[in-house]
């Protein structure tokens, strides 16, 4: 299965270390952050799921839901967490999925079809495509997806970034320019004509060009 951004996330059914799951019903009305893994006791994701556990509580704030992956048994997953609270100092507080049969990786397309029916066997360079991060909206569909190599860590602060921006831009007619943060001026979004920018924003705005219009973050600082 191809996953596009703005296509309907895959739903699925799935063993996590906090019983099973329905994706969509676990999911709700929030957003969504789904990251996997390509094996369990890998030292640069021992890394990212304690830092992911540091940051709950931003992701909290904004109302989205982490969960985890990893092609190994939720078994393996809890042995696994005792080690990231040691080394790391906080412990995976968002369920992770033992994805054995290879279920969810290839509904997703980070493993082929062709990649067998169980984990066993497997090692972390032949699941190496599975180490992906989806955000996925309150109405179930992919607004980002980035596949990093095993040998680069993840920049979470960045996702975070990401976050902020997809929901302000969910929320208002406007796009964020590089190297955005919360707070920065914003561009209004090219499907706004002129007539309809002069109603959202009637105190103008800044026009080096045309098509690019840049006004302050409406609301202000997030």
């Amino acid at each position: 299965m191809k996953v596009q951004i703005n296509g309907l996330a895959p739903d699925f059914e799935a063993e996590t270390t906090e019983g099973r799951i329905r994706f969509h019903e676990w999911l709700g009305e929030s957003w969504g952050i789904l990251f996997s893994h390509p094996k369990d006791f890998t030292p640069v994701c021992t890394t990212e799921l304690g830092y992911m556990a540091k940051l709950q509580p931003e992701f909290e704030k904004r109302g989205v839901k982490v969960i985890g992956l990893s092609v190994d048994p939720v078994t393996n997953h809890h042995k696994w967490a005792e080690d990231i609270a040691e080394t790391q100092g906080y412990a995976p507080n968002y369920p992770m999925i033992g994805d054995t049969d290879l279920s969810v990786s290839k509904l997703y397309g980070m493993l082929p079809a062709d990649a067998g029916e169980t984990c066993e066997g497997r090692t972390a360079a032949n699941n190496a495509a599975v180490r992906t991060v989806f955000i996925i909206g309150p109405d179930k569909r992919v607004k980002l997806f980035i596949v990093y190599p095993m040998t680069t860590g993840r920049n979470f602060d960045e996702i975070l970034r990401v976050i902020d921006s997809l929901q302000l831009t969910a929320s208002h007619r406007v796009a964020t320019p590089v190297n955005w943060t919360p707070g920065n001026d914003v561009i209004i979004a090219g499907s706004v004509s002129d007539e309809e920018a002069k109603g959202l924003y009637p105190g103008g705005w800044k026009a080096p060009r045309p098509y690019l219009r840049i006004v302050p973050q409406p609301g202000g600082k997030g």
